[in-house]
């Protein structure tokens, strides 16, 4: 997929994640219409970028309609807003289950039941999904957050085969541990030594390549932190023992406690 002179729906544009991604992909030349919920934010990146800016929470289903009878005609997709959801189970209230997974799950779900028909007709576009890490290995105190990013994973993997023959590219990019901005970084968690990080920027080129090569998923973290995600997926109790020798629970109680706020 051309991402010159494409129309380009982001989510979650107004986080630091969502901020590179836009720079990336405006300087790939695309036609930008950002959403997000800090509109001041969101107004200064669309007008650095000469995009559009929607501020729609994704949370309320009757915002999604009204993003998509505003945004008109869409070629990608880029589907980045999410909540940490971080934290156990019975820590959450059933309307803050409800908001984590509409705005992690149902609202990519219905962006692409929308957005998807038309650019079959066209016989071009592509959706992408960010998934995490979290959605390739369960971590403690995030059954939450595993529990959409595993789900928009598996949703992706089998669009992706529906898609095959449309011409339509679907891809899911999975961020470890990111510095400096998104969700580990806001809520100042250490970790370990020797677990590795990525820079925004490389979730930026990440999804650039994704979509100008469609491939279907993209780790965008160290070799060992991808290699412990793919070891979880063989063998996920062995992990899990491993992760805990590790500090994961340290690690995980220091995200949940960073990011309560943020429900």
């Amino acid at each position: 997929m051309q991402i010159s002179g494409a129309t380009v729906l982001l989510t979650g544009a107004s986080g630091g994640l969502g901020q590179a991604i836009a720079r990336a992909l405006g300087e790939r030349g695309a036609s930008l219409i950002l959403t997000g919920r800090r509109t001041e934010v969101l107004q200064g990146l669309a007008d650095e970028l000469g995009a559009r800016a929607l501020a729609v929470d994704l949370a309320n289903p009757a915002e999604i309609d009204r993003l998509l009878s505003e945004a008109g005609d869409i070629d990608i997709l880029v589907a980045n807003a999410a909540l940490p959801a971080s934290g156990t189970l019975d820590s959450f209230s059933v309307e803050e289950i409800d908001r984590a997974l509409n705005v992690n799950l149902r609202a990519p779900i219905v962006l692409a039941r929308v957005l998807a028909p038309p650019m079959v007709d066209r016989g071009r576009g592509h959706l992408l999904f960010m998934s995490s890490l979290a959605g390739k290995a369960a971590t403690p105190r995030t059954s939450l957050y595993n529990a959409s990013k595993y789900a928009l994973r598996g949703f992706a993997s089998a669009l992706r085969a529906d898609l095959r023959a449309s011409g339509v590219g679907v891809s899911a990019v999975f961020p470890g541990f990111i510095r400096d901005a998104g969700m580990f970084a806001d809520a100042g968690a250490k970790l370990p030594p020797g677990v590795g990080t990525r820079a925004p920027g490389d979730v930026a080129k990440a999804v650039v390549d994704a979509i100008e090569r469609n491939r279907a998923e993209v780790d965008v973290a160290p070799l060992p932190l991808r290699a412990t995600a793919a070891f979880a997926g063989l063998a996920p109790e062995l992990a899990a023992g491993l992760a805990r020798r590790l500090g994961a629970e340290g690690v995980a109680s220091e995200l949940a406690a960073g990011q309560q706020d943020k429900r």
